[in-house]
């Protein structure tokens, strides 16, 4: 895809951990009630986010845990919280998991809610609970969650009304090569349709900590071939479907995503300043990347790195 290496100065909040789904491969969340349970006070999710601001972030990605009270109102207290801080930073959140939650406590269709989260300042969504969308395995490794069915609806009513969502793929626990297969060809024929992708980020399977992985139901993650392999064939797949593949730094570890960027990716994702859900998960690659340091590491193999939006618009590029 070219000599430039695209990267984003953002901040990931994730502003509860607690959660009703108890999926298998997740480590981050807490049951209510339990007393490793928070939910971010909307003062302190302001001052993370002006935090950002400072640092020259023009995104903050918020994602969390589905609170058994959470309902429209609580996401769209959130939306508006952060633009008391800022009018213009990119609010990249909510995934098509909490959308459906949203709806369901407040007696709402997926639509109204995607409306009202528009309304109220939300830019971009991330496709994630997305996992692998073949429903054999969601059965197993989430089987709380929405079906294959559910989630390519509200992601295509997302992009109908004009919010635009990364698309997501985590491997490396029980599924096979065909289900891999099945997933990204999914993520091609919505593209087709609707054209609402910005890019496409394979998240590797971090194992070590969670429930899938240590009752023995999973392998202990993706092989460095499998996950060499995942990024090149979803370039060849993908083409100029959808043009941005992000390498997943905290998943794969900062020096095999370099590596990664040979392979077909084009993006090293953003600086994120804190990172939660990988981190519990067993992943040691830290929480933050400043920008300098990943244009060194683009540029250490021969690449042009260069600051973009959420959207893949271009900043600067740093030669």
């Amino acid at each position: 895809m070219g000599d430039v290496v695209t990267y984003v100065i953002n901040r990931n909040i994730n502003f509860t951990n607690i959660c009703i789904n108890d999926c298998l491969f997740c480590a981050f969340s807490r049951p209510p009630n339990s007393p490793e349970g928070y939910v971010t006070p909307l003062e302190t999710l302001k001052k993370k986010v002006l935090e950002a601001v400072k640092l020259g972030a023009t995104e903050v990605c918020i994602q969390g845990g589905l609170h058994p009270d959470a309902d429209l109102e609580t996401y769209l207290d959130i939306l508006r919280a952060v633009r008391e801080v800022s009018s213009s930073i990119h609010i990249h959140a909510f995934s098509p998991m909490e959308v459906k939650h949203a709806s369901v406590n407040s007696g709402m269709n997926v639509e109204e809610v995607l409306k009202a989260f528009k309304e109220n300042g939300l830019n971009s969504m991330p496709g994630t609970a997305a996992e692998i969308l073949v429903d054999r395995v969601r059965r197993v490794v989430c089987p709380r969650k929405i079906k294959v069915a559910e989630w390519v609806r509200i992601i295509k009513s997302a992009h109908r009304i004009g919010i635009p969502t990364s698309s997501t793929m985590m491997y490396g626990h029980i599924e096979s090569e065909r289900d891999k297969a099945i997933h990204i060809d999914l993520l091609r024929r919505i593209q087709r349709s609707t054209g609402g992708f910005t890019e496409f980020v394979p998240l590797s399977f971090v194992h070590e900590k969670t429930n899938l992985y240590k009752t023995g139901l999973s392998r202990p993650g993706a092989t460095g071939l499998e996950d060499i392999k995942v990024h090149a064939v979803s370039r060849l797949m993908l083409g100029d479907l959808i043009k941005n593949i992000q390498v997943s730094w905290v998943k794969l570890g900062v020096k095999f995503a370099q590596f990664c960027l040979n392979v077909g990716a084009n993006d090293f994702g953003g600086t994120l300043m804190e990172e939660n859900i990988s981190r519990i998960a067993g992943s040691t690659s830290g929480e933050y990347l400043p920008p300098s340091e990943i244009e060194r590491i683009i540029r250490d193999c021969g690449r042009i790195p260069a600051q973009r939006t959420t959207t893949y618009e271009i900043i600067k590029i740093n030669a």
